[in-house]
């Protein structure tokens, strides 16, 4: 009967005691060898006007151009799970090639310097945890907010 008392006040011991990371960061994992990790720290809006609120995440790298055609990196960002916490972090996967259109440059044209990206991902503002994205090595990360109106515009049958 003591061991089953002894079990029991264990057991419930172990129920109320959680695993919490001392801050958001601490559970996201390092960054893998060739990748960097970016933190994003979003400002906290008033009651309800997050709802209203999304983040555009874009990645990429500048490259020199021609300053015609319009290039486009092959990469897209792939949200991922973090087992046993439920957090979002977003990792950058696919071929870092550059995809480009095929206009004719005039020859006496000068390179220039572009920030090239991938297509973009838009997520849900939540300023309670951190945006962290992997991306490789030499690639930004770039982010901006879109905002809803005020209005809702409903279709007539």
């Amino acid at each position: 009967m003591k061991a089953v008392r002894l079990l029991a006040f264990i057991s419930l011991l172990l129920a109320g005691f959680t695993v919490t990371a001392a801050e958001p960061l601490d559970a996201f994992p390092a960054a893998q060898k060739g990748m960097e990790r970016f933190v994003i720290v979003l400002p906290q809006h008033d009651n309800g006007q997050e709802d209203k609120l999304k983040v555009e995440i874009i990645v990429g790298r500048e490259i020199l151009t021609d300053g015609v055609n319009r290039q486009r990196l092959g990469n897209s960002i792939e949200p991922r799970s973090l087992k046993g916490w439920g957090y979002t972090y977003y990792e950058v996967t696919g071929s870092s090639e550059v995809i480009s259109t095929l206009m004719a440059a005039p020859e006496a044209a000068e390179k220039v310097k572009t920030f090239v990206s991938a297509p973009s991902l838009f997520v849900r503002y939540n300023s309670r945890l951190p945006i962290v994205v992997y991306a490789p090595a030499g690639y930004e990360v770039r982010y901006r907010f879109w905002q809803a109106g005020e209005e809702m515009m409903a279709e007539k049958k």
